[in-house]
Parts: structure tokens; C-alpha cells; sequence
């Protein structure tokens, strides 16, 4: 029985965690017109500079066609321009423009300062033993997700429906 608290204690506090991060999201995209994606990739743009989409995904943990639709996204709103490599006409490489530069000056922490501060104060043993559990966690329903993705093909060809759902070990995301 202790399992079921437990994990409906987890259940209670992912949610909190949740509704947090949605109204974070939402005062990031009031106060600077983005989403939490395309804040995570210029955040990397601005860390990284000139880089191709390839390396802006694995930064930003975004599949690559999700990182290419922010990307298509932050162009159209003139944060970032796109340009051919000279060595290799097939790579294209990325970088913030001075409008991207300010937009990422002016962005809110992704999740909050409430959170970072909270973090922050917990003592390095915790913050190591939250991430260690979070990692195990996350990767665990990530290959969960992976299987998944690969049963339901062989579940659509038999006349059920399926959901839509991600690449195989990809949450989905917003863009």
C-alpha cells in the first residue's frame, strides 16, 4: 500500500510542478512572445553561437524536426537567420540576429526564478539525489514511450486507433 501513496503523492506533486511550468510558460510568452522551445533554442543559439540545427537539438533536447520547426519559427520573427556553409553547401548553420540577442536578454528564466531559487537552496547532496532520480525516471518512460511508439503501427494495422503520438523516444513538443 505504501507504494500507492507514494506514488500518488508523486502524482500530486508532478502536477504542481506541471501547472507551475504552464503558467511559466505562458508569462514567457506574454513578456517576450515565445514559446518555452524557442526560448530553449535561442538560450543554446546564445550559448553555442554559429551552429547547425543538428547540434541546436541535441542542446535544446528537441527531436531535429521539432528543433527545425522552432528554428522555421524564431526566422519568421526575425530572432535568428539561417545561412549555407561555404565548406559544405549542405549544412546550415544558425545564429541569433541583434532582435534574437535582445529577446534572449529580456527572457524570464524558462522555469521561473521561484524553482531556480528553490533548487538552489537545497543542499548539493539533494540537488545530485533529485537529478539522479529524475534521470532514472525520465528514462525509464522515455524507453517506455519508445516501445510504444513501435507496438502501435502493428495496433493501426489491425483496424484499432491509435493516438497520435511522438517519434520513438520523444515526448511531444510545443512549438
Amino acid at each position: 500500500m505504501q507504494v500507492d501513496e507514494e506514488y500518488r503523492s508523486l502524482l500530486s506533486h508532478i502536477r504542481r510542478l506541471s501547472r507551475a511550468l504552464d503558467a511559466q510558460s505562458r508569462r514567457i510568452d506574454r513578456e517576450v512572445g515565445l514559446t518555452v522551445p524557442q526560448l530553449l533554442v535561442l538560450t543554446a543559439l546564445g550559448e553555442m553561437g554559429e551552429v547547425t540545427s543538428r547540434a541546436l537539438s541535441a542542446a535544446a533536447d528537441l527531436s531535429p524536426p521539432a528543433a527545425v520547426g522552432v528554428l522555421d519559427k524564431l526566422e519568421a520573427k526575425g530572432l535568428i537567420e539561417r545561412y549555407r556553409s561555404q565548406r559544405d553547401r549542405r549544412i546550415v548553420h544558425a545564429r541569433l540576429t541583434e532582435r534574437g540577442q535582445a529577446a534572449l536578454a529580456s527572457a524570464p528564466d524558462p522555469l521561473g526564478e521561484g524553482l531556480r531559487g528553490a533548487f538552489a537552496a537545497m543542499a548539493g547532496a539533494e540537488r545530485k539525489a533529485l537529478l539522479t532520480a529524475l534521470a532514472r525516471l525520465s528514462a525509464q518512460v522515455t524507453a517506455e514511450m519508445a516501445e510504444g511508439a513501435v507496438q502501435r503501427p502493428a495496433e493501426a494495422s489491425q483496424g484499432g486507433l491509435s493516438a497520435p503520438h511522438a517519434p520513438a523516444g520523444r515526448p511531444p513538443e510545443d512549438i
